[in-house]
């Protein structure tokens, strides 16, 4: 089994607008994409089955799950397996614990002021 660096030749062609974490999971059909894989990895083409949407839209998708790190890319015979990865969802944990800190922190000042 061999990693794919980037999902087409060249990293240059792999280079999008960069995306925050809650930028890349607001599109429903990424989100959609990122619940199929929890379940198991899909291929890049079992993934496009399930969207009414050209082959390169899903792949522009895909591109872009993988650049904000929800996704790595596998190589497996001739074709590419998606699998989640832990990166692009950290970014996401941590900004929502940092709320979260902030919001205990304001209830506990307002609950000894009272």
């Amino acid at each position: 089994m061999q990693q794919i660096e980037r999902h087409f030749k060249s990293p240059e062609k792999m280079k999008t607008n960069t995306l925050d974490a809650f930028q890349v999971i607001a599109d429903p059909s990424r989100r959609q994409m990122l619940t199929m894989l929890s379940k198991d990895s899909m291929t890049i083409n079992s993934l496009a089955e399930n969207f009414d949407m050209s082959r390169p839209a899903v792949s522009k998708h895909i591109k872009i799950l993988y650049n904000a790190g929800f996704i790595s890319i596998t190589g497996i015979g001739r074709e590419r397996h998606c699998v989640l990865k832990q990166d692009g969802f950290n970014e996401v944990q941590d900004f929502i614990e940092g709320k979260l800190k902030k919001l205990q922190m304001i209830l506990n000042n307002k609950a000894r002021s009272n």
